[in-house]
């Protein structure tokens, strides 16, 4: 009977994904903010109810249910294009441009030059209007000009007059889609490489697990939670392929081989920097090769793009980070209460500093997941980006050491998309931190606290 009710709320999660992609975008010029939220609510319910009966379920049945639901819901969120971000226009982009034999950071999207590239469902003609202007027509369509010309360029992509900010090993998966599908179909071929990748996290942490004595149970934390349906597949974000290359990493330190371990992590940091927040959980065991191996699979990565535009591989990467706040201080939602302006940056580096070290120093290299949750968590609630995707990262994590409350760290952010509001978010993240605070010093038992911080040295008296 428990896993009827399961399959049902399975079941139930993937039409109510499919509903969702299909009724709510943020494109739209007029929506209902509050639906969108209700509707995400309950799918975060689903979840939490199918998880909380689930673990009262043993046998093989677990690992079926688990890739089940992750095809299922993953499917589900195929049925349409994206629906809160055009990121991944600028994936299919950057991949034609490749598979035409040029650089992605040689040029933006506006040059001229480029012009016999554009597929119309990416660059869709100016429609004449009733006073004879031209305009662009479409609720995902913006209005930029091209960089020479002048002319009005309709465009899917975000940021098309400035060059990619995508590193590179992101850019080889954007041309090997490209590469296999062609310029003409739209979403569908990143959605289900988005799928792919899920499934295939799915199965590699039910395969790590199982060879830790891990509860394959906590793998539903991934492979059934909203957000992987919606960031991973629905709006297809490239933080899914560093994911799949972290745990990778992880797995490998943790069991000693620090080599190839590096070469993962180096190729997950070359996919998009944040998983670099990974390495600091690995270094107690990976030490100077693991190290070694990041920075060299890293800088292979790069060298043919560099050979081929020097330093404009670096892209729109300064220019995001100005535009985000991060230099001003303004992004930080919590740490920006205490210390306005551009102090905050240092109180938030010195925050971030605190917790490497500790992790640094205290995580258990037989299991470093949870120096990772810490770490990788953290600077999520330090930094408190407005794209709840980033929050990916984390999400294999939470499943690996079964910590939960931290789950409460990607619905912080996904709040803060569907509703911009400074207030709501600084309540929602304080909200996180207490939560998961307490919760986490109940895990610890008594004498946890000591046991976290680093002992200090008595002096014994003369």
């Amino acid at each position: 009977m428990r896993i009827t009710i399961i399959a049902g709320l399975l079941v139930l999660s993937a039409a109510l994904t499919a509903f969702s992609l299909l009724a709510f975008d943020l494109f739209a010029p007029v929506r209902d903010e509050a639906q969108f939220v209700l509707v995400t609510g309950a799918l975060w319910l689903l979840f939490g109810l199918a998880y909380w009966l689930l673990r009262r379920v043993r046998g093989k049945a677990v690992v079926a249910l688990i890739l089940a639901g992750s095809t299922l819901i993953g499917g589900a969120a195929m049925v349409g294009p994206p629906n809160t971000s055009t990121d991944s226009a600028r994936y299919a982009w950057d991949g034609i441009v490749q598979i035409n034999g040029i650089s992605p950071y040689a040029f933006t999207p506006a040059d001229d030059r480029l012009d016999s590239l554009r597929p119309d469902w990416l660059f869709p003609a100016p429609q004449t209007t009733t006073d004879g202007q031209e305009a662009c027509v479409g609720e995902r369509i913006a209005s930029a000009h091209k960089t020479d010309s002048g002319d009005l360029l309709c465009s899917a992509l975000n940021r098309t007059t400035v060059p990619t900010i995508y590193p590179p090993a992101s850019e080889i998966f954007f041309a090997g889609v490209r590469f296999l599908t062609g310029p003409e179909p739209a979403y569908w071929p990143l959605q289900l490489a988005g799928l792919l990748l899920s499934v295939g996290t799915t199965v590699l942490l039910l395969v790590g697990m199982h060879r830790r004595g891990l509860d394959p149970r906590n793998a539903t934390l991934w492979a059934w939670c909203p957000l992987v349906a919606t960031e991973a597949i629905t709006n297809s974000h490239v933080d899914m392929l560093g994911v799949i290359f972290v745990v990778a990493a992880a797995f490998l330190v943790s069991s000693r081989k620090v080599w190839r371990g590096g070469v993962m992590l180096g190729i997950a940091i070359g996919t998009k920097l944040i998983p670099v927040l990974a390495a600091p959980a690995l270094l107690k065991r990976g030490g100077w090769r693991m190290v070694t191996a990041s920075i060299l699979s890293f800088a292979l990565l790069y060298l043919p793009y560099v050979l081929a535009t020097g330093i404009g591989v670096l892209g729109y990467l300064p220019g995001y980070l100005s535009e985000e706040g991060y230099q001003d201080g303004s992004r930080f939602a919590l740490v920006s209460l205490v210390a306005p302006g551009e102090s905050a940056v240092i109180v938030a580096a010195l925050i971030l500093a605190v917790v490497a070290v500790l992790v640094i120093v205290k995580t258990d290299q037989n299991q470093p997941w949870v120096g990772q949750l810490v770490m990788i968590g953290a600077t999520l609630l330090v930094l408190s980006p407005r794209y709840p995707w980033y929050a990916l990262l984390l999400l294999p994590f939470v499943a690996l050491s079964g910590r939960w409350e931290w789950l409460l760290v990607p619905m912080a952010l996904t709040l803060r998309l569907l509703v911009p509001s400074v207030q709501l978010t600084q309540t929602s993240i304080a909200i996180s931190v207490i939560v998961i605070a307490l919760v986490s010093l109940h895990r610890a038992g008594p004498g946890g606290l000591k046991r976290i911080l680093p002992r200090s040295r008595r002096v014994r008296p003369a």
